[in-house]
């Protein structure tokens, strides 16, 4: 199977202002996705993981390495992927509807044909009825919703997610894991998701890539043999118990 995303021997530094020193973040990195596979990274703080969602999309360049996307120049890939950051970013003056359409309006899409796209979606996406609210009016868990409809009708093949629900409580961040996952089906995509969270990562994942922040950086990747669908009550299973022992020494070490 050849991958859509291929990346061999990625390195990035910054230079540190404080010091004027030199700071490696990636070293060497070796990363693969398959099409239509759920791949999570995981790991501490400062451990690179922001910075290679950033360099797969196209907002930063690595110092070294190969970037290989499948139909897309590696030169050219800033606008060619979908990339939902951490917050929901929906603008406050711009009802639901019109938040969700900003992607296909950047592309010059016909605002007429992008807003039928969008009602065509609204139901699926928990939304109907709530087109015409502005985000001060509903909820984290809607906004998040609304913010992946934008992310959706720009009609990409891989997905970059970058800890989307990180702020919302426990119960409506279980609740959009599990919408996720039919989405994840439903649109056939391709998805990256960075998270904290290690069951989160478990519970989404085919493969999950362990990212240490260590002298190298090294990635560790864990694969998660579960059945699907999964259910919430497979946090509870031994199997799942078991790949959560092997992540946690990775990450504390």
């Amino acid at each position: 199977m050849n991958p859509i995303i291929n990346i061999k021997n990625l390195s990035k530094s910054f230079i540190d202002e404080s010091s004027n020193e030199n700071t490696m973040i990636l070293h060497h990195i070796d990363f693969h996705m398959n099409d239509g596979e759920f791949v999570s990274l995981i790991g501490p703080s400062g451990c690179g993981k922001s910075t290679l969602l950033n360099i797969i999309s196209g907002l930063d360049n690595p110092d070294n390495g190969e970037i290989n996307i499948s139909d897309i120049q590696s030169n050219n890939r800033l606008g060619k992927l979908s990339y939902m950051q951490q917050k929901d970013l929906l603008l406050p003056w711009k009802t639901v509807l019109d938040n969700s359409i900003l992607g296909l309006e950047v592309q010059n899409e016909n605002k007429r044909v992008s807003e039928q796209k969008a009602v065509e979606l609204l139901e699926t996406f928990g939304l109907s009825g709530y087109e015409n609210y502005y985000p001060n009016q509903i909820s984290g868990g809607m906004r998040q919703r609304a913010s992946f409809l934008r992310t959706i009708l720009t009609n990409k093949k891989i997905l970059l997610l970058d800890e989307p629900f990180s702020a919302l409580d426990s119960i409506t961040r279980s609740q959009m894991q599990k919408w996720l996952l039919k989405l994840w089906k439903q649109f056939n995509k391709t998805i990256l998701l960075v998270t904290h969270d290690i069951d989160e990562a478990i519970f989404l994942s085919d493969r999950i890539y362990v990212m240490q922040n260590n002298n190298f950086n090294s990635m560790q990747i864990i694969h998660v043999e579960l059945p699907r669908p999964r259910t919430r009550e497979i946090v509870l299973d031994d199997s799942f118990i078991k790949i959560k022992k092997e992540i946690l020494p990775l990450i504390e070490n």
